[in-house]
């Protein structure tokens, strides 16, 4: 079955039409400046085959997720979704052949290099019986197969570029057609742009893209002046599925638009300069502070003398018993002395169980109000920064952390605080601090063999970004790096 997408019109107004079933065996590369109407010509292309073959739009702007009112697609917001969803949703699409639009908006350029990765291996990966044949049209493919050095991890940029290339030189098998589009050939991979056997140039003014897609059209390079002279929406097409020589081609119009749109002039507001002002500057006049309250006047010396109460004989010895200090208030400051050293990062609970009895002594508390276990988990509390009981809310954190040694504590309930007060994930090094140590991959370890108690259940996003979750308090903290 054939079947002819109407694209528009050429220069003596013939229609200009798109075979659909060649373009799936052969692919198409797009190529033009920004404005030059590469969206426009992608979504006339899926506008026209929407209802004949399943589509895959990978969409940086998140421009195509409109196609989801007219057309059903499912747009999905990959910043919401780790990698390993991402491949998942991948797999059922093929599965059930379902249109989907990716848009990475939201996203920075390695977190939409990662998501877009994923999403492309979860295609490419589906099983046999899931190979239909299905449109994957790729928005900036610049982005996601760079030529050169990008400025994103080596890893990173290796693994997109190769998702890329497996699309474009293997997806035909497993019935994937890659539509890849680009504002600069300069900037794309060039193992990636010669999988294409079809091709629509629109206007482009450097000459070094100029003379790329002069020679992708089989032109003369005298000829590729010509591409600078294209008007806004008209390409120059060439390839099995659009036509054996090159033709120009006026794209026709669309049904739906894109959510952002070339800005547009319009008049400036007329309002005075005054009113300007004010709209400006409204709320931000903040009243003046209130004059501090007026000291109150001296109290007399009698009522200084009778407050004081009866006094000593100046030549007895009958000196009043001073009162006995609070427990928890010497707890407290003994442990706030002993964290706030330096030198006790990495002593064991143990050792500083001494330095914790002379401190109650000299406070004046002859025997310590807890023994040696009691003070190593308050001391694990205290490293995380929780220096009170570890009663309510910490005592049901304490209970979750049942089994984990009692080195470990303090790592798990600095993440608890931050989590509980809806802070920051702490970063390796203040983890590591808290277990008594500077490696940060011992620090690693230990987040695993919680992980792996089903103590708390890390989450790492496509910015790279971790968070921690304790299933069995319902806290979280909140995203940041590791």
């Amino acid at each position: 079955m054939t079947y002819a997408v109407d694209m528009g019109l050429d220069s003596a107004g013939r229609t200009i039409a798109v075979d659909l079933e060649e373009l799936l065996a052969t692919r198409l590369l797009v190529q033009g400046n920004s404005g030059s109407g590469k969206s426009h010509l992608l979504r006339r292309l899926l506008e026209g085959s929407a209802n004949q073959v399943q589509q895959v739009v990978i969409d940086p702007e998140g421009d195509f997720v409109t196609l989801a009112d007219a057309y059903g697609h499912i747009a999905i917001e990959a910043v919401d979704y780790s990698a390993a969803e991402l491949i998942r949703f991948a797999g059922r699409a093929r599965e059930h052949r379902t249109s989907v639009v990716l848009s990475l908006e939201g996203l920075e350029m390695e977190g939409q290099m990662r998501s877009a990765t994923a999403f492309l291996t979860g295609l490419f990966d589906a099983p046999r019986e899931h190979w239909y044949p299905a449109l994957v049209v790729v928005d900036e493919a610049q982005i996601f197969a760079p030529s050169g050095g990008a400025e994103v991890g080596e890893e990173v940029r290796r693994t997109c570029l190769g998702a890329m290339a497996n699309l474009m030189s293997r997806g035909r098998k497993r019935g994937l057609a890659g539509v890849i589009a680009t504002q600069r050939l300069a900037k794309l991979s060039k193992n990636v742009a010669a999988e294409a056997s079809n091709f629509l140039m629109g206007r482009t003014f450097l000459d070094i893209d100029m003379a790329r897609a002069a020679d992708l059209l089989g032109m003369e390079r005298r000829q590729a002046e010509s591409i600078r002279d294209l008007a806004r929406g008209t390409f120059l097409g060439l390839g099995p599925a659009i036509a054996r020589r090159p033709v120009t081609v006026r794209i026709g119009a669309v049904e739906t638009s894109a959510r952002s749109s070339s800005p547009k002039l319009v008049p400036l507001p007329t309002a005075p300069a005054e009113d300007a002002r004010d709209l400006l500057f409204a709320g931000l006049d903040l009243p003046p502070p209130p004059p501090p309250p007026a000291p109150a006047p001296p109290p007399a010396a009698s009522e200084v003398l009778r407050d004081l109460g009866p006094q000593p004989s100046p030549h007895g010895f009958d000196f009043p018993e001073p009162d006995a200090p609070d427990p928890e208030t010497v707890v407290v400051a003994a442990l706030h002395a002993i964290v706030d050293d330096p030198e006790t990062a990495t002593k064991p609970a143990a050792v500083l169980y001494q330095d914790f009895g002379v401190r109650c002594r000299m406070a004046g508390i002859r025997k310590p109000p807890i023994d040696v276990s009691a003070f190593a988990r308050r001391l694990a509390a205290a490293r995380a920064g929780i220096f009170g009981e570890l009663t309510g809310e910490w005592a049901e954190a304490m209970a979750a952390a049942h089994g984990l040694p009692d080195d470990m504590l303090g790592a798990f309930l600095l993440i608890a605080r931050s989590a509980r007060e809806g802070l920051a994930t702490p970063d390796d090094a203040a983890i590591a601090r808290t277990y008594g140590t500077s490696s940060l991959g011992r620090a690693r370890r230990m987040l695993g063999y919680m992980e792996s108690r089903d103590i708390i259940v890390t989450r790492t996003d496509l910015s790279g970004r971790r968070s921690v979750t304790i299933p069995r308090l319902g806290w979280s903290t909140a995203p940041a790096e590791g």
